[in-house]
C-alpha cells in the first residue's frame, strides 16, 4: 500500500451534554445542599461537554483478533463490515449491540476486552452478576443517601470518549428485586434515538449515550428479556478447537513476554503451546505466569513444558467444564 493511501483514525469532538444545563442546575438550592452532586457538576462544567468520537481507519484494524480470539471469527467478520461502512462514510465507529453466548471458559470476556483495545476508544467493564438494582447502570436519585451516578453516566463524564466500549459481562445473571430491574435501563440505552437523550438519575441532565458500543456476554439467553434480545446481534461461540487453542496460547505468550523485560524468547516452543492448548482459555494466563515464574526460579530464560505441569497458581476447582 502506498503511503498516500494510508488513512489515519480521526478523533472529532462530539458534545455529550450542554454545559449551560449544568450551570442552570448549579443555581438550584437543592443541588447546593448536596455536596457530592455539586462537586460532580463542577467537574462536568470544568471538563466541558465535548468528548472524542473515534472514526476507524481501516477494516483490518481488528484483524489481530483472528489470531488472539480465533473462535470468534464470525463475530470479527461481521464487525469488519461495520468498520468498512464507517470508513467509507468517514463516520464514527458503530455497530449493533453484540451478545456473545457460550459456556464458561470459551473466552467471551477476553474477546470483549481485546475488541475494546483494538478499537482504541476506551472501555467500561460491568460485571452484571453483581447487579441487584437498575440504578447500577442509570444512577440513583440524588435525594437518596449515598446516591451516585450509574456506570453509563460515570463513563461519559470521566472518560475521554463519546463512543467507548461498554462490556456487560454475564448479563443473564443480573438479578435482584423485580421493582428495580437491573436490565431496565437497557431498553432505552440500546436504541440510538432514546439513548441520545439518556438521563442518569443522579446527574439528572440529558446526555448523549447514543455512540456507546455495547458488548454483552452470557452463558444462556433464556434469562434475558426478549425485547432486549431483539436489540442485539446474537452469536453462539464454541470452545476453541486444538488448533485455535494453540493460536490463543501463542498470542497470549507473545503479549505477556512483550510487556516485560524478563529475558524470555519472543515465541514459545511447540511443547509449551501443546500444554497450554489443553487448558481452557480463561486459565491460560494464570498458568502461564506461574510457569514463567517457575522457570526463573530454576535459573532459566526459557519456558519448558514441565513448568506448566507443576502445581497451578491458586487452588484448583472444577467449574464450568
Amino acid at each position: 500500500m502506498a503511503t498516500s493511501d494510508i488513512r489515519l483514525s480521526v478523533a472529532e469532538e462530539r458534545t455529550i451534554y450542554d454545559v449551560a444545563d449544568i450551570e442552570r442546575a448549579l443555581e438550584d438550592p437543592a443541588v447546593s445542599r448536596n455536596e457530592a452532586l455539586t462537586a460532580l457538576y463542577e467537574k462536568m462544567r470544568q471538563r466541558g461537554g465535548g468528548r472524542f468520537l473515534i472514526r476507524p481507519n481501516s477494516p483490518d484494524m481488528i484483524d489481530g483478533l483472528y489470531e488472539s480470539c480465533p473462535n470468534f471469527r464470525e463475530v470479527i467478520d461481521d464487525l469488519r463490515k461495520y468498520i468498512a461502512l464507517s470508513v467509507a462514510g468517514s463516520e464514527p465507529m458503530s455497530f449493533t449491540p453484540l451478545l456473545l453466548l457460550g459456556e464458561p471458559g470459551v473466552g467471551k470476556t477476553h474477546f470483549a476486552k481485546e475488541l475494546a483495545h483494538a478499537l482504541g476508544t476506551g472501555h467500561e467493564f460491568v460485571s452484571m452478576n453483581s447487579l441487584t438494582a437498575g440504578w447500577i447502570l442509570s444512577g440513583a436519585s440524588s435525594q437518596w443517601n449515598n446516591a451516585k451516578p450509574g456506570k453509563v453516566g460515570h463513563t461519559l463524564v470521566h472518560g475521554e470518549f463519546a463512543n467507548p466500549v461498554v462490556v456487560l459481562d454475564e448479563v443473564d445473571k443480573a438479578g435482584g428485586d423485580s421493582r428495580y430491574d437491573p436490565l431496565g435501563a437497557l431498553y432505552g440505552l440500546l436504541e440510538q434515538e432514546t439513548a441520545s437523550r439518556f438521563k442518569d438519575e443522579f446527574i439528572d441532565i440529558d446526555m448523549d449515550a447514543s455512540h456507546i458500543l455495547w458488548v454483552s456476554t452470557a452463558n444462556d439467553e433464556r434469562g434475558i428479556p426478549e425485547p432486549i434480545l431483539n436489540r442485539m446481534n446474537i452469536y453462539e461461540v464454541a470452545r476453541p478447537d486444538r488448533e485455535a487453542a494453540r493460536s490463543i496460547a501463542a498470542a497470549l505468550y507473545r503479549a505477556i513476554v512483550a510487556e516485560h523485560d524478563w529475558g524470555f524468547p519472543p515465541e514459545a516452543d511447540d511443547e509449551v503451546l501443546d500444554c497450554l492448548a489443553g487448558m481452557p482459555p480463561r486459565n491460560m494466563k494464570k498458568r502461564l505466569l506461574a510457569a514463567l515464574g517457575s522457570a526463573k526460579l530454576d535459573g532459566r530464560d526459557h519456558l519448558e513444558s514441565r513448568d506448566l505441569n507443576a502445581a497451578p497458581a491458586g487452588r484448583t476447582r472444577k467449574i464450568g467444564f
